[in-house]
């Protein structure tokens, strides 16, 4: 009884207090993942301004993998609470169960590919022999624990998709914390541990994620979850494989699109200096601050559209629809304004190089002109997941990311060099948002008017 209590809340709670209960665990714990990224970077970038360039050239690697993450998590929470709020649960159950299987799977396949192909992967970014050590070097440890990643990010969103969203912020709190305390002992050497450098901070978040996902694992299979987990009975089914990347994976191409952008920026910005490569590297750890909270407010957002969409209910999405809108328009505003007001003194949280002063505190400038825009437009592209439909989020990421930002990327900086390479940014966040809301109304009004006509039969 209390376990369709806690889904039926989703179903008639007020809006704005149950979206900030549901999303304020999930924003503070990817707040803590945020300051890791960044704590991460900071150590890095006392080794030398290359061993930071190299974890530069090494993040779109990493972004692969948290696309997988990313997708899988997305496609799982969308499929489980549709199936929650059509009163199927141990289908939902079945669901939780294909999740964990394919977390092992994608984990063995990255472990195999980090210890062939480490080297070569760095090596297509740049002909740096240094960045590509540092590069190497530290991706071929994250690869070969990938499993250890894909475990707790993929397996919090089972709990999310039933409305959970503590247990997951505790789960990032448990990694992000430790990882922030490991950092410094095994990259430089503290007390007992060895001097490890960059592999140091490679493994000590294979290490935290480890930790974090046993932490995880435990809480399904022990916890008074509605959904529950019965591997001993388990058995394939395709159709759910196929529920889950429905919306699954066009998250994960969006986010495998984010790759190979900031890849692609990486190859551009080789072009000017490694400094250019530090500064973007820079930007998209700082970057998380402002967008982390907007991807936390999602967690609660989108099990509530979810849910409604599953109980015929258009005039409760459409409250959450408004009111997600203009928390995630807060959020990224306040970043715009503190990327504005202090960009000098973030980037000297890294680096006090002038160099990296100069190029740093122009890139937080002019590319933070964008994120007003973003937030909403996240916000809406979670609208079109959380009904089940992915492919346009997938063609609006791919149209922003590759069509628009890396060609103006390119065509700016040989017109006005780095100082007006930056502005690609904005330009290609603003067209991207216009075309997003005249589909996203379109597409709604559509979907409204099919479940009005339902209710009224």
């Amino acid at each position: 009884m209390g376990q369709k209590r806690q889904n039926n809340r989703l179903g008639t709670e007020p809006i704005v207090p149950l979206l900030f209960r549901l999303a304020v665990p999930s924003i503070l714990s990817m707040f803590i993942q945020s300051l890791y990224n960044v704590v991460d970077s900071i150590f890095v970038a006392r080794l030398s301004e290359d061993a930071l360039a190299g974890l530069s050239l090494a993040f779109p690697v990493q972004m692969v993998l948290i696309a997988i993450s990313v997708g899988t998590g997305v496609g799982a929470s969308s499929l489980i609470s549709r199936l929650l709020g059509q009163g199927r649960e141990e289908r939902a159950s079945n669901a939780a169960e294909h999740v964990l299987f394919i977390a092992v799977f994608y984990g063995l396949v990255a472990g195999a590919a980090g210890m062939f192909f480490s080297r070569s992967m760095i090596g297509a970014f740049t002909d740096n022999s240094a960045l590509i050590d540092y590069g190497s070097r530290y991706i071929k440890i994250i690869l070969a624990g990938s499993t250890a990643l894909f475990i707790p990010m993929i397996a919090n969103n089972i709990l999310r998709g039933e409305g959970n969203t503590f247990i997951p912020m505790v789960t990032m709190l448990i990694g992000s914390v430790l990882n922030i305390i490991m950092d410094p002992l095994l990259i430089f050497g503290l007390g007992p541990f060895p001097r490890m450098g960059v592999e140091g901070a490679a493994l000590a978040t294979v290490l935290s994620r480890i930790i974090s996902g046993a932490f995880i694992i435990y809480m399904l299979f022990k916890g008074e979850n509605q959904i529950r987990l019965h591997l001993k009975n388990f058995r394939f089914d395709p159709s759910i494989v196929k529920g889950i990347y429905e919306v699954g994976f066009p998250a994960m191409t969006m986010q495998i699109l984010a790759s190979v952008m900031i890849a692609g920026l990486n190859r551009i910005l080789d072009g000017y200096s490694a400094t250019a490569i530090a500064a973007m590297g820079i930007y998209f750890r700082l970057q998380s601050f402002v967008f982390m909270p907007v991807f936390g407010l999602n967690q609660g957002y989108m099990p509530i559209i979810g849910y409604n969409y599953g109980h015929n209910n258009p005039d409760r999405m459409k409250k959450a629809m408004r009111f997600g809108l203009i928390i995630a328009f807060i959020f990224t505003f306040t970043g715009f304004l503190v990327f504005q007001i202090f960009p000098t003194q973030l980037i000297m949280l890294f680096n006090s190089s002038p160099q990296l002063l100069s190029i740093g505190k122009n890139a937080l400038t002019r590319i933070s002109f964008a994120f007003p825009v973003i937030g909403p437009a996240i916000i809406g592209s979670t609208t079109f997941q959380a009904v089940g439909i992915g492919i346009p989020s997938l063609i609006l990421s791919f149209n922003r990311q590759i069509v628009l930002l890396l060609p103006l990327a390119y065509i700016l900086g040989k017109i006005g060099g780095l100082d007006l390479l930056w502005y690609a940014f904005p330009v290609a966040e603003l067209v991207s948002a216009v075309i997003m809301v005249v589909w996203l109304r379109k597409l709604l009004r559509k979907l409204f008017e099919d479940m009005e006509g339902r209710a009224r039969e």
